[in-house]
């Protein structure tokens, strides 16, 4: 049996090192190669008939990306498969991807030995993540709860809601009756405490603590 596959990348030297990987492989017929996700998509659109076993597909990319060509396919088809391979390791990254139901995440970096287990896992029907990427999901995830769980006294969570919905430091001030330099001594003392980097993470913490109505 031989299993279509579909490849995405728009680095021509890592496309051409995939294809002389399966030129060895005579379980694997290669339907397509694509330089973004827009042409995977519009492939896919047209040719929905088409039975197409596995997408493998690198993160960035222009015009559309990996992610949001893994949350477009997914939302119209789940059991469409689909592996990311990427230079990219960023905890979010990496999150989103497996939020959006990607079936598989290698990095490039990969022996080729992997990279076809990662494949025969996925076409078996189970997930595939290496190593390496499923300690910074773990990391991140152990991370995302440490913040969660992290106790804010009542002005704190005063101060951080009203940055949220972007007052500025002296209209936070004359709300709370308080100096503007005591709650920039706030400001810095949550940005430490969340470990964010700037007003922006404590906007996102203040939406995902539901402090916003």
């Amino acid at each position: 049996m031989k299993y279509n596959l579909i490849i995405a990348d728009d680095h021509k030297m890592f496309l051409d090192g995939l294809l002389s990987i399966f030129e060895s492989e005579k379980a694997y017929n290669i339907l397509l190669t694509a330089k973004n996700g827009a042409q995977v998509a519009k492939y896919v659109g047209i040719n929905s008939n088409e039975q197409i076993d596995l997408i493998i597909t690198d993160i960035t990319m222009p015009e559309m990306d990996g992610i949001a060509l893994t949350k477009i396919l997914k939302e119209k088809n789940s059991n469409l498969k689909i592996l990311a391979v990427s230079m990219h390791t960023n905890p979010d990254m990496i999150d989103t991807l497996i939020e959006s139901d990607v079936d598989g995440y290698v990095p490039k970096n990969a022996e080729k030995k992997e990279l076809l287990k990662a494949i025969e896992t996925i076409l078996k029907g189970d997930k595939y993540f290496s190593r390496e990427i499923s300690d910074i999901f773990m990391k991140n995830r152990f991370s995302k709860k440490e913040k969660e769980n992290i106790k804010l006294t009542k002005r704190e969570v005063d101060v951080i809601t009203l940055i949220a919905q972007e007052f500025t430091t002296q209209e936070i001030a004359d709300k709370l009756f308080l100096s503007k330099h005591s709650i920039e001594s706030y400001r810095k003392n949550l940005i430490a405490k969340l470990g964010v980097r700037n007003l922006a993470g404590l906007t996102k913490h203040a939406i995902k603590m539901k402090y916003l109505d």
